[in-house]
């Protein structure tokens, strides 16, 4: 028996029991105004929230992307999608570059205003965190009070990636200074679209 077979043997071994995962049914947080907590912590965190009709919207709030120095990709139909062909992309690292990226939420918790994310119709999953600027749209209707109406909601299992993101990344480490961008994007904005369809 090799070493590597011995260790994983003895593991084996010495794994503590499994025990049943506990139920999601309790006194969980409820607020009376689910949209106006999820946007007070957002803000509270550095983000910002609004709330539009339709996707058509979203243009007109984000003028500032019409300029063409700046390198915008969208994988949100009908926003900005024509400005970077991600198609024409197979080294996740080519992405470094991008100013903007508008991507898809699937669904919003108001207490902490985490937003589970997945791979699902985004070809690189970095672009939640190599671009400056994040923006994320999420279909009203899937905004939860809490997480464990979110774990409800959410199957980690079904996609090869998914995690919840709440606010800009940031760091205080350094110095006492807090540091905006450090680790991902620098700002982060939330849409919560009306009619979309979750």
């Amino acid at each position: 028996m090799s070493s590597r077979e011995q260790i994983l043997s003895q593991i084996r071994k010495h794994l503590p029991q499994s025990t049943d995962l506990p139920e999601h049914d309790g006194e969980w947080t409820q607020y009376p105004d689910p949209y106006e907590q999820f946007k007070s912590v957002l803000e509270g965190v550095g983000g910002i929230c609004e709330t539009v009709r339709s996707v058509d919207e979203i243009p007109g709030r984000l003028s500032e992307l019409n300029s063409e120095e700046l390198t915008v990709v969208s994988c949100v139909p009908g926003v900005f999608e024509d400005r970077f062909d991600l198609s024409t992309v197979s080294d996740p690292h080519d992405l470094q570059d991008v100013d903007w990226a508008i991507l898809p939420g699937e669904v919003a918790v108001a207490e902490n205003a985490a937003i589970w994310v997945t791979d699902n119709n985004v070809p690189h999953r970095v672009l939640y965190f190599l671009s400056q600027y994040l923006v994320l749209i999420v279909p009203r209707s899937q905004l939860v009070n809490n997480m464990h109406e979110a774990y409800e909601k959410v199957d980690p299992s079904s996609r090869a990636f998914g995690t919840f993101i709440s606010g800009p990344s940031k760091t205080a480490d350094i110095e006492q200074s807090l540091v905006k961008g450090a680790h991902g994007a620098r700002t982060l904005s939330v849409f919560f679209v009306e009619d979309l369809e979750s």
